[in-house]
């Protein structure tokens, strides 16, 4: 159960790219790496105390591979002198309290399972993964990526992950991996907007913000607002995201595409969310989780399952004539998911009337004397 930040198909690139031989080694160790974690069982579960609650622990695996490592800090325990690690457990910790106080839910299982993470990971591995037990972050590869603790929505964005195979279990390929994708960078902005008190309007929508360092030429990984539009630069090429399906891309590579797509329900999200105001974390982020957590979606729901889906949660929660649906509805129309009913009554209209005038009556004929 491994999912990393940085999808395959960009560290490929950037190894294909980097002229230095040292840099394009770390890119390919990388890249081998997640490949290994990939084929790799997830590692044991640590079982929360009976009481529940916030409970996050953070370990150093001084640039080694073994996980967890050493214990550096818990909640017990004063800030470290590590930035990586006060980042990693400021990170965790948001995540839990998004979850608690917006949706009352206890860790990512709902039953207070403690939120471990691993920092200084290998050497300039160039990535974060969830890997089915923890959190883990490499420190970047000093040229292109910096240090991935760096971002609250990075974290939020993994250990997210991990509500989505105890809820929904989203198989991870194609739609419903794409599905899986977005919902971690939903719930990873939405864990980042609550922390810094961000309202809809105020938010960035970015993931990743922070990673790149000075010299990139992008603001993140991905997009929200506009998919697409995160980076354009020599050595990352030019964010392939698409925003809507008339860009949908079908491909095999990136396990049928699931850091691609995922820019389309990604988009929907955002303008359900800037559609109803105020907080993204109030109503839209509860139709999405009662969505993920409704126990209705197959491990291999489509975007159209998904969207039909949160059109059924605003209803339960806000009413037939609810604003909330209507704005879910709208979302999913504006992406191509679903499709406009009003606008196809009306092409149907104007295909119904006919293509000629008619012809003109006859002259009333002249009364008889």
């Amino acid at each position: 159960m491994f999912h990393s930040i940085v999808p395959p198909y960009l560290l490929e690139q950037l190894e294909r790219s980097a002229s230095d031989p040292s840099l394009r080694a770390r890119f390919r160790q990388s890249l081998q790496h997640d490949a290994v974690l990939r084929a790799r069982p997830a590692a044991g579960r640590e079982t929360a105390a009976a009481a529940g609650g916030r409970q996050c622990k953070v370990y150093d695996a001084d640039n080694g591979t073994d996980l967890p490592g050493t214990l550096v800090r818990a909640e017990v325990d004063d800030p470290s002198q590590d930035l990586s690690v006060n980042q990693a457990y400021d990170g965790t910790g948001a995540t839990w309290t998004l979850y608690k106080e917006c949706f009352g839910r206890d860790s990512i299982d709902g039953a207070g399972l403690v939120l471990t993470s691993t920092v200084h990971y290998d050497r300039g591995y160039a990535n974060a993964f969830w890997d089915g037990a923890q959190m883990v972050f490499g420190d970047g590869d000093g040229e292109v990526f910096a240090h991935f603790t760096s971002s609250i929505d990075v974290t939020g964005h993994e250990l997210t992950h991990g509500v989505t195979q105890y809820t929904a279990n989203l198989a991870y390929d194609g739609q419903s991996g794409a599905l899986n994708e977005s919902i971690s960078d939903v719930f990873g902005s939405l864990a980042k907007q609550y922390a810094m008190g961000q309202s809809a309007a105020d938010a960035d929508w970015l993931i990743g913000a922070g990673l790149f360092l000075p010299g990139v030429r992008g603001v993140a990984l991905r997009s929200m607002k506009a998919p697409g539009t995160a980076y354009d630069d020599p050595r990352l090429g030019k964010d392939p995201q698409p925003a809507t399906m008339s860009g949908y891309v079908d491909t095999e590579d990136d396990n049928g595409g699931v850091h691609l797509n995922s820019g389309i329900p990604n988009h929907a999200f955002y303008l359900v969310a800037t559609e109803l105001g105020g907080n993204a974390y109030d109503d839209a982020g509860k139709i999405w989780y009662g969505t993920l957590t409704s126990g209705n979606l197959s491990e291999t729901a489509t975007f159209k399952d998904f969207a039909e889906a949160t059109q059924t949660t605003a209803r339960d929660l806000f009413g037939d004539s609810s604003t909330q649906l209507a704005a879910v509805t709208k979302s999913w129309q504006t992406v191509g998911v679903l499709e406009d009913q009003t606008r196809l009554m009306n092409a149907a209209q104007i295909e119904l009337q006919p293509s000629t005038p008619p012809s003109q009556p006859p002259a009333p004929s002249t009364p008889r004397e």
